[in-house]
Parts: C-alpha cells; structure tokens; sequence
C-alpha cells in the first residue's frame, strides 16, 4: 500500500478504504478527538482489509470446533495400539487378518 498501486498497475485492493478513511479524517478531522472517534469504524474497516485479522480468527474458531466435533465421534472397531504394532509381523498374522479386515 506505499505506492498505492496494485500488482496490476490499478489501485491495491484496499484503495477504497483508505479513500473512505481519509475522507473521514477530513470531515472530521476539525473536531480533534471526538471527530477522530467518528472514524474508528473505517479505520477498522482498513485495517481489516490489510492484515485480515477478524477472518483469520473467525476461521481459526470454525476450525477448532470442527476438530472438537471431529473428536466428539469415536471410531467403531479402532484397533488398539498393540494391534497395530503386530502388524506386518511373522507369527501374528491373526492380528494383521483382524485389524485389516481381510
């Protein structure tokens, strides 16, 4: 965003915002503090746009309750941890028949 270019040569993708932003501040901006309060929600709306901070931890929040819902569901038949170290060797055949299924 220094330039203001995007990697094609038009304006970056956050332009718009930034313009929005700026518009604020001036109309604004006469008012000192209480007019740069006015601003906060664009200035949000900017800064979201640059480093996506909602999104990442609204997917970081879908993503930790689709592993929670995962882990919620136990496997039918889920071969024990002795099971699965026979597997492959001579004499425990039986094993390997009955983890693999075959």
């Amino acid at each position: 965003m220094a330039s203001g270019f995007g990697l094609n040569g038009g304006p970056s993708r956050c332009y718009a915002f930034w313009q929005e932003l700026l518009g604020c501040y001036v109309v604004n901006g006469g008012e000192g503090v209480e007019g740069k309060k006015k601003c906060i929600p664009a200035l949000e709306d900017y800064t979201e746009c640059l480093h996506h901070t909602k999104e990442v931890v609204r997917a970081k929040k879908i993503q930790a309750a689709y592993r929670k819902a995962e882990a919620g569901f136990a496997r039918e038949n889920e071969p024990k941890a002795e099971e699965l170290r026979n597997l492959g060797l001579l004499g425990k055949e039986e094993d390997t028949r009955k983890v693999l299924g075959s």
